[in-house]
């Protein structure tokens, strides 16, 4: 089997996911997924797709991943793992996109407007 190149955004983060056939070890920014996402949540989330369809120790993945913070750097990682899972095998995504991992979340940051201190905040206005 070929290696298999997707794209997972999320917020400002952008995951370039490598899946290949392999023993299961996830490598990102050339570490190990257990030391670049130390707490248990990011790694569920991380490890949310290959759990849901039964692949876990099949695939070994290398990801390349930068900006963003690190919710979001996991969340664009779950994306890229579903996109090269779905390539892999098509009959994957009616339980991958029933979980919701399919669809990319939209929501980004509202970007600050001149005149104000925040993007919706306003100054206290004054009558006199």
């Amino acid at each position: 089997m070929e290696v298999i190149n997707t794209l997972g955004r999320r917020k400002a983060a952008v995951a370039r996911v490598y899946l290949s056939e392999g023993k299961g070890k996830i490598t990102i920014n050339k570490r190990d997924m257990e030391t670049f996402f130390p707490t248990k949540p990011l790694q569920y989330i991380v490890n949310q797709p290959l759990e849901l369809v039964d692949v876990v120790g099949k695939y070994d993945i290398k990801i390349n991943i930068f900006g963003g913070g690190t919710k979001g750097q996991a969340e664009a990682v779950r994306l890229g793992i579903t996109r090269a899972l779905i390539e892999v095998n098509p009959e994957y995504r009616d339980a991958l996109k029933k979980a919701g991992f399919v669809t990319r979340d939209p929501r980004v940051v509202e970007r600050k407007k001149p005149g104000q201190p925040k993007a919706r905040k306003k100054f206290q206005f004054s009558k006199r």
